[in-house]
């Protein structure tokens, strides 16, 4: 039985994806609570509920990393007006010539 090239990048993708969609939605879940299932309610401890816990504060500091660190080099630009900021501005320095 052979798998395909292309079968098989497909399963990556699925796996990929599905990655993402979890981290997305778990890691806030998973770094408040699971020190509240270890300290509060004494739950035993688990490598792989540690590995994960590790991987959700990696995520959390990238994503506030982006957010904070980011934005901000970014914004300085004035590119990241808000509209009501910008609305009825003739002067607005991305339509000058």
């Amino acid at each position: 039985m052979s798998v395909n090239k292309e079968e098989w990048k497909r399963e990556l993708k699925h796996i990929y994806g599905s990655g993402i969609l979890f981290f997305y939605y778990a890691k806030w879940p998973i770094l408040i609570g699971l020190p509240v299932l270890y300290y509060g309610l004494e739950y035993p401890h688990n490598t792989v509920l540690d590995i994960l816990w590790i991987w959700s504060l990696v995520l959390v500091f990238k994503d506030l990393y982006v957010w904070f660190i980011l934005k901000k080099s970014y914004c300085e630009s004035g590119s990241c007006k808000t509209e009501s900021e910008g609305a009825g501005d003739a002067d607005n320095t991305e339509n000058k010539s």
